[in-house]
């Protein structure tokens, strides 16, 4: 039986394998002018995915937050322009050390039971470090039949589940974002600052060593298990402001070995929309 494939690959490893037939190179930036800088410059071969075109139905924030999750349908459409097939080796980048879209598109994949997907550790500036080839020419490749996907095999939580969670000694409520938006001190994305009471902040930045890869997965599992305590997985619930960073704590804790807890998809952004009760510092 082979090893179970790491959910994260390295810049060399990545270099060593470029030429492969199997592997489709996904480039995930997202924010402002992302799809004008992937033109501008993207690792050769890599087909670009749009945050809120492609790996979210943008809509009304109250219901779902600012990135719910597609319809399985329009997600096995995605797939399919994207070129990406059950069999298909799919490797994610962004230029944020994961945390932009890449693991969000990474959890997707796995929730559909795709087998072999992995993010680029480090990002895009790590793999042009290596030498690893950059272009600007538009990527060329042949669609596929619709990918078949039956359901979302990842567990979720929604936000009455989160509502009776944070009130339990049971649950765990973990906020992934960093501690002065946690705190209440400052709201880049949402209306409101603050945090779910009763839920913890441990940012997704320190899954991270200083030079931007993620730490080992020794280091990791450590940390988590210490935080987690005898809790069970499907009494985690993790989140943040609409339901991607969130995802770099999910990759963390699978590289880590443990089990992918429950994601909030709404988050913050869902949760501060619905005269939910907030708190700060």
């Amino acid at each position: 039986m082979s090893a179970k494939l790491s959910p994260i690959i390295n810049p060399d490893e990545l270099l060593n394998i470029k030429n492969s037939s199997e592997v489709i190179l996904i480039d995930a930036r997202a924010g402002i002018n992302a799809q004008e800088n992937y033109q501008k410059e993207h690792l050769k071969g890599a087909r670009y995915v749009d945050l809120n075109q492609d790996l979210a139905t943008v809509d009304n924030p109250a219901n779902g937050g600012r990135h719910p999750l597609p319809s399985l349908e329009k997600f096995s459409q995605v797939l399919s322009k994207l070129g990406i097939l059950p069999s298909s080796h799919v490797i994610i980048y962004d230029d944020k050390n994961g945390s932009n879209a890449a693991a969000r598109f990474w959890w997707m994949l796995r929730a559909i039971q795709h087998k072999k997907v992995q993010v680029l550790n480090g990002g895009l500036q790590t793999a042009v470090k290596v030498g690893y080839p950059v272009s600007s020419a538009i990527e060329t490749f042949e669609p596929t039949e619709n990918y078949p996907i039956a359901k979302w095999n990842l567990a979720q939580a929604d936000i009455e589940e989160v509502e009776i969670a944070r009130n339990n000694i049971e649950n765990i409520v973990i906020d992934v974002r960093d501690k002065n938006r946690f705190d209440g001190l400052t709201e880049p994305l949402d209306l409101i600052a603050g945090h779910i009471p009763g839920a913890i902040n441990v940012p997704f930045s320190e899954n991270l060593n200083e030079d931007g890869f993620y730490k080992p997965a020794e280091v990791l599992a450590k940390k988590y298990t210490e935080i987690i305590g005898d809790k069970k997985p499907e009494n985690i619930i993790v989140h943040c402001g609409s339901g991607v960073t969130a995802c770099h704590t999910l990759l963390a804790m699978d590289y880590a070995g443990l089990p992918i807890p429950k994601l909030y998809v709404g988050s913050w952004s869902e949760w501060s929309r619905n005269d939910r009760e907030l708190a700060t510092k």
